[in-house]
Parts: structure tokens; C-alpha cells; sequence
């Protein structure tokens, strides 16, 4: 671009560029800077370069309905024909709008989820917003986008889940959530289309699966920034075309295991990753992670892992029964560490070690991310008494990091390398 015309360019034909820069320096360090490129994947770069870099719509037609968090269920927007937009923001950019708007000292993804509402400046704007109340500060957060004009609908959440007070609490919720979206949508929820939407989403679902078996492989076909960019454009993308993306890339990993076409080096140590999730383009620490020869084979985060864990479980298939299984399993599977005590994540944890053949694991924390950072300690205990190396990092959305991150992260890769050589001795 030139002087002239960065002279005359709006302040949001100004964001878009530097968001633009962002999401193509991520985009081309994942396409160029590692070895054996995967042809299928092609199909999310140009995804994302499109609504990242071009500012394509996508859903033009229909009624968006945003998502504050992972807790609301996709399988009752898409029964009631929205597309679900999960609002979750990585942009630096957006990052220091909202830090004009909260302190200093929140969260990043918070803070550039209300600068992105600030700005006002979306690809596919959505129509209506869904905001759980899950941590404290996207609770608060809700109340902030409301006064920037858009409707905003809070879903309660419990901040237990062993107790069937905290299940029927949820369920309510739920049902709750389901007739505001009717109501909004002017459109019935029936037993059939639930269903189908049931159905649809336990396929995509089945999909991610099959792909993690691929990284239990001793040779590993597929990068992790890969797999956060994958489940990353599930946030957004249409979702026929996101299954149809995955069942051509399953064709290729097949192919690529059978070719034996490794991604990463004989002593390059396996990583589980966990903490505040990767979203695009703040793939900070998984890319330093892989460009130092290390390789997440699994991660335990709400930008993953969770999202595609479990399935809906319907013993019943009318439609109160099924509302029920749908938010049993929002409940039930969720491993946020907002809840009181939190378990099921540390077992999920080791287990997800030990199914991969994992080395490590890297616990990263946005700093401001409160309930992250106070559950570390518990975290880093366990992995302690269960023998498994584990390197805690406090993080934000600043390129200034870089550096002093790389350092840390490159010698707990070397220790790892070590430790293998001295196991293989």
C-alpha cells in the first residue's frame, strides 16, 4: 500500500489491515515454515485467509447467533436454522481496542472479544449473542457488548456439576436458551429437526476423532497448529463444508501414515498442550513449540479437544429427551476450570499422555486468565506425582514476548530430547 494511500484510508479500513497482517504472518509461518505440507489442508488456509485477510461473508442469509463460550449447544442453533458464530477472539489488534475499554489486567481473549464488538467490525456480524456465564469476566463482558447495541441473552451456568441440583440448574438453562432462540427465530424446534442436527454434529464429531487416531501414530502425519486451525474453523465455517474439508483430509492422512510421511523428527518429543485456548491467530506458543522440534500430538482446551470429546448420548429420541442428553453432555463432559474442583481434567490430562505416548505437557495461561492461573498449581501437581514433565507459561496476545518465550520453551524441548536419549540408552 502506499503513503497516499494509507493517508486516506479509514480507521477500519486500518484494522483490517494489521488484522489482515496477523492472520497472514500465522497462515504462511504454518504453510512454509515446517516440512511434508498436507495438499487437504489447503482448504482451511484459503478459509481463513478469506474471512481473515478478505473479509468474506459467509453466511449471508442467514441468521447468526454468537456464541460467548464452548456451553452453548450448536446442535439447537442449527435445529432452528442459525449458524452458530462462537465470538472467541485471538487478534492482537482487537486486543488493544478492548484494552481501552477493561483493565489493564484482563483477560486478552476478553479484552479483543469486546474490542472486535467495539469495533464493530465483523465479517458475518451476528444477529443475536448467547453469552453463558461461565467465568467471571465474560460474564461481565456480555454486559459491556450490550451497550454497544447488540442483543445479548445470558444463559446460566453452574459452577458445580457433581450435584443434580447443578444438572436440573443446567437443564433449565437450557431449555430455557432453546425457547429464547425459537422466540427469536420465530420457528418451532421439533423432534426431527433436532435430530438431524444431533446427528450431524456427532458425524463431525466422529471425523475429529478418526484425525486424533492418526496422532496416536508413532509417525505423525499432522501438525498441531494444524489441528488448532482445523477445530478453529469450526468456530465459524459452514458446517457441510467443514465435514466435507474433513473427510478429504482423512483420505490423505490415511495415505500419508501408509507412505510413512513423518511432520516431525525421530527425537522430536510429543506434547499434550492445555490452559487458555489457542484461537486464531494467537498460535503463539504451539508454533514456537513446533518450529523448536517438539510436536502436539493432543491437546485438553475449549478451542479443541473439548469441543469434539463427546457426543450426545440420546436414549430417547423425542424432543424433551433429547434437550436433556444435549445439556448432560454440555455439563457432564465439560472439563473448564471454572467449576469448584476440577478432577476430570487432570485425569483427562494423564489419560490424554498416555493414549498419545506424550513426553510432556505445556500449560499455558493468558495472563489475567484468573482461573487458569489458579489452577495451575493443582495441575503441575499432579503431573509431578504422575511423572510427567510439564512447563508452565503466562502469555498474552503481545508479539513482544517472542524472544524470552522461545528460550524457555527451545530448553524444556532440549530436557525432553535428553531425557528420550537416556531412556533409549
Amino acid at each position: 500500500m502506499s503513503s497516499i494511500e494509507r493517508a486516506i484510508e479509514t480507521p477500519k479500513d486500518k484494522q483490517n489491515r494489521h488484522k489482515a497482517m496477523e492472520a497472514i504472518k500465522i497462515i504462511n509461518s504454518i504453510k512454509d515454515d515446517f516440512k511434508s505440507p498436507i495438499q487437504s489442508m489447503n482448504y482451511f488456509y484459503e478459509l481463513f485467509e478469506k474471512v481473515y485477510c478478505k473479509n468474506e461473508p459467509l453466511h449471508n442469509g442467514k441468521t447468526k447467533i454468537g456464541t460467548m463460550c464452548i456451553q452453548i449447544p450448536s446442535e439447537i442453533i442449527y435445529a432452528l436454522d442459525g449458524v452458530p458464530i462462537r465470538l472467541c477472539n485471538g487478534f492482537y489488534t482487537d486486543d488493544e481496542i478492548g484494552s481501552d475499554l477493561l483493565p489493564q489486567k484482563a483477560c486478552p481473549l476478553v479484552k479483543a472479544t469486546v474490542g472486535h464488538f467495539a469495533s464493530n467490525n465483523f465479517t458475518d456480524k451476528p444477529d443475536i449473542v448467547f453469552s453463558p456465564t461461565t467465568c467471571d469476566q465474560k460474564t461481565k463482558a456480555g454486559a459491556i457488548v450490550k451497550n454497544f447495541g447488540y442483543k445479548v441473552v445470558d444463559v446460566d451456568f453452574p459452577r458445580t456439576k457433581e450435584s443434580e441440583g447443578s444438572r436440573e440448574y443446567w437443564r433449565k438453562s437450557i431449555k430455557q436458551f432453546a425457547v429464547e432462540l425459537s422466540k427469536f427465530k420465530n420457528k418451532k424446534l421439533t423432534k426431527s429437526n433436532l435430530e438431524v442436527s444431533i446427528k450431524k454434529i456427532g458425524y463431525a464429531q466422529s471425523l475429529y476423532h478418526k484425525l486424533s487416531e492418526y496422532r496416536k501414530q508413532e509417525i505423525a502425519p499432522i501438525l498441531g497448529v494444524d489441528m488448532f486451525l482445523i477445530t478453529n474453523a469450526f468456530f465459524f465455517d459452514k458446517i457441510d463444508s467443514w465435514i466435507e474439508a474433513m473427510e478429504v483430509l482423512l483420505k490423505e492422512m490415511k495415505t500419508r501414515v501408509d507412505e510413512k510421511i513423518n511432520v516431525a523428527g525421530k527425537m522430536s518429543p510429543r506434547i499434550v498442550f492445555t490452559g487458555s485456548p489457542p484461537i486464531f491467530p494467537n498460535y503463539k506458543i504451539p508454533l514456537i513449540i513446533e518450529q523448536s522440534d517438539a510436536l502436539i500430538v493432543a491437546d485438553e482446551t475449549c478451542s479443541s479437544n473439548r469441543m469434539f470429546n463427546d457426543m450426545v448420548a440420546v436414549d430417547e429420541w423425542n424432543l424433551y429427551d433429547m434437550i436433556d442428553s444435549i445439556s448432560d453432555k454440555y455439563l457432564k463432559a465439560c472439563t473448564c476450570p471454572i467449576f469448584t474442583t476440577n478432577d476430570d481434567r487432570i485425569r483427562r490430562i494423564i489419560d490424554l499422555v498416555k493414549n498419545y505416548k506424550a513426553d510432556a505437557v505445556v500449560y499455558q495461561a493468558f495472563a489475567g486468565c484468573t482461573v487458569y492461573e489458579m489452577e495451575q498449581r493443582s495441575v503441575l501437581d499432579a503431573m509431578e506425582k504422575a511423572g510427567i514433565p510439564i512447563l508452565y507459561i503466562e502469555s498474552d496476545y503481545s508479539p513482544s514476548q517472542q524472544g524470552q518465550l522461545s528460550t524457555r520453551i527451545e530448553a524444556f524441548v532440549e530436557s525432553l530430547k535428553t531425557r528420550r536419549r537416556n531412556k533409549n540408552r
